[in-house]
């Protein structure tokens, strides 16, 4: 199957009418039309009913949409990796959660061009759930996630067992804000129930780094990964707050068992290395 007709079917779907996705798409509406004809013959089922009141998906349209994402994803990184640049073997595809880029990811990338020049590498940060659709479709070899989602035929492994502390600025006060860090739905549980006087903020964000970035540049406090503000700790830049409690905060990789390389089991063992 063309993967223009499973373009052109995505594309009605997001404009809601034939001619409009003829307009987005730069050609006639009997053009578009006869690509969604063309497309039901080969799938051998109704995907699209056309009535007055619009355009609305069949039963076997709702199945064919996911598909139809995945094989038009699947695509468009296959165009984005081939050919392979000069002196390239291989590329090595990982996912990670925006807040795990740093240190891990960032410090995972230097590894990786240090030790394995000959690999291309391509990082895509996004969030856990769209990452595991991604990994499932083959448009990502692995990925790092704080909450794994256990589903057949993934290997899951623990890469650290990290921890939230409570950091503020040297010298804050109780007039400067706390700022509440969504770490995700197992933290904001546990958070709220150990802390119910900080469960409702004047400042809350869902991304650790920007939060980190704001607490540098401003007097405050939260909560954050310890790997991520130890550097901080130990040059005066952050103190650590005292008794307050720590919250658990794993780090996995998921990747499908079926899918072994030695250059890619090689380039993920780095994951495993502190330095």
């Amino acid at each position: 199957m063309e993967i223009t007709l499973a373009r052109t079917f995505l594309e009605i779907l997001r404009r809601g009418s034939f001619s409009d996705a003829a307009a987005a798409l730069h050609v006639t509406q009997t053009t578009v039309t006869a690509r969604i004809n063309r497309l039901e013959q080969t799938l051998g089922c109704r995907l699209l009913r056309r009535d007055r009141g619009g355009i609305a998906m069949t039963g076997d349209g709702e199945r064919f949409a996911d598909h139809a994402a995945q094989l038009v994803q699947v695509w468009e990184t296959l165009q984005r990796e081939l050919p392979l640049p000069r002196g390239i073997d291989r590329v090595v595809t990982l996912g990670g959660e925006a807040s795990l880029w740093h240190p891990l990811l960032a410090r995972w990338l230097e590894q990786m061009r240090k030790r394995y020049p000959q690999l291309a590498v391509r990082i895509q940060v996004g969030e856990r759930r769209a990452l595991q659709q991604q990994l499932a479709s083959g448009g990502l070899d692995a990925v790092l996630v704080h909450q794994a989602d256990y589903w057949p035929g993934m290997q899951i492994t623990l890469v650290e067992e990290d921890r939230l502390v409570m950091v503020q600025a040297p010298g804050a006060g109780d007039d400067d804000p706390y700022l509440y860090v969504d770490w995700g739905e197992v933290f904001r549980r546990e958070h709220d129930a150990v802390l119910p006087w900080l469960a409702s903020p004047v400042v809350m964000l869902n991304l650790g780094p920007l939060a980190l970035d704001y607490l540098l540049a401003n007097a405050g406090s939260g909560y954050f990964r310890l790997s991520a503000v130890q550097g901080y700790v130990d040059s005066g830049r952050l103190e650590r707050v005292a008794q307050m409690p720590e919250f658990a905060y794993p780090v996995y990789l998921v990747q499908p068992r079926e899918r072994f390389f030695p250059h890619l089991e090689a380039a993920l063992a780095l994951l495993h290395e502190r330095g």
